[in-house]
């Protein structure tokens, strides 16, 4: 059987894909090069190689994080170019859980010197692209992205999305507020 090899942009989006795993088991602090590697099935330096180091390998992972979540507002805002639109997209992302758990780390990662500028951009351009995409005054898109963060906490704890947790009273009742059908 003949092995087919990976181009290096396709070698590169594996190892973010590990990552996104890897990442949103341990967070930036409890995750290792050699986690990510294991996860690829590649070996550790060959990550290390690709990427440099492990702030690099982060950093890669929440900017694919984020290039998803303005993906999928691009999307929604050619058919529906509002708030509401886009929130209705972003439930999407519920099933891809990792995903919303790597940006909260990363969120939390940003008083790290070495991430917290990127981080921080990463997060000014999604706001900001909220804005152009819907005309969103700063108020209204502070609200959405208010909304946007509990669902995404909800989400990376199994209340929301695939695989959610029997309800429990509070969560029946926080779940009721959100601006968006559940379905």
């Amino acid at each position: 059987m003949t092995r087919t090899r990976l181009t290096a942009q396709e070698r590169h989006a594996q190892l973010v894909a590990a990552a996104v795993t890897a990442f949103a088991r341990g967070g930036y602090a409890g995750t290792t090069t050699d986690q990510v590697a294991r996860i690829a099935g590649v070996s550790q330096p060959y990550v290390i190689r690709i990427f440099g180091t492990k702030q690099e390998l982060f950093l890669a992972t929440m900017w694919h994080a984020s290039d998803r979540v303005q993906r999928i507002w691009r999307e929604a805002a050619a058919v529906d170019p509002t708030l509401p639109g886009l929130g209705k997209a972003f439930k999407a992302l519920l099933a891809e859980r990792d995903l919303l758990v790597v940006l909260l780390h990363g969120f939390t990662a940003g008083s790290d010197p070495g991430l917290g500028d990127a981080v921080r951009q990463c997060y000014g351009n999604m706001f900001m692209l909220v804005r152009e995409l819907t005309g969103a005054t700063a108020e209204q898109a502070r609200d959405f992205f208010a909304s946007g963060m509990l669902i995404t906490v909800l989400g990376a704890m199994r209340v929301l999305g695939p695989d959610a947790v029997p309800p429990q009273p509070w969560m029946t009742d926080l779940l009721g507020t959100l601006p968006y059908d559940q379905e």
